[in-house]
């Protein structure tokens, strides 16, 4: 089982969470950037090490009745997965997960993958390319061969 001090080094790795303060010495982060209502990801990690993470959207845990799993025995790749897994289930969703951007007709998916990277999957003159920041990674000629190759490198969407 990780300490406390570990558990909050791991989750304070995500830039995405601010951490809060709470009574006897318990600490929740944040998700400010949430689409949902729900912005809260860690809940009451306590100095003894128990703590609750957020996994309502989340097919892929089993929670309780307010959405939180226990993360009491959970190791460091344990708790980074189940984290980055609640802020994918609360990131803003955009519709039909595509932004059309007018001025260059293009269509644009952001992709979520290992370590927090993120991919960006951009439709234009039609061929389909994935991005890694202004890096071009791959180009495909059709959306599904994109797609099966975003999913066999972990990515996924929110």
């Amino acid at each position: 089982m990780l300490t406390f001090d570990e558990k909050k080094a791991i989750i304070e790795s995500f830039p995405e969470l601010t951490r809060k303060d709470v009574s006897m010495g318990r600490v929740n982060y944040h998700y400010e950037a949430s689409g949902y209502d729900k912005k809260i990801v860690v809940y009451h990690l306590h100095p003894n090490g128990n703590g609750f993470v957020y996994a309502g959207h989340s097919k892929e845990y089993e929670t309780d009745d307010r959405g939180l799993v226990n993360i009491r025995e959970y190791g460091e790749a344990e708790l980074r997965a189940i984290i980055q897994a609640s802020i994918l289930s609360l990131a803003p969703k955009t519709t039909a997960e595509q932004v059309v951007t007018s001025d260059t007709a293009s269509e644009e998916q952001r992709w979520y993958g290992p370590d927090n990277q993120t991919l960006l999957l951009v439709h234009e003159d039609e061929l389909w390319y994935v991005y890694a920041g202004l890096n071009l990674e791959s180009a495909f000629e059709t959306y599904e061969e994109a797609e099966e190759y975003l999913k066999e490198e972990g990515f996924r969407l929110p």
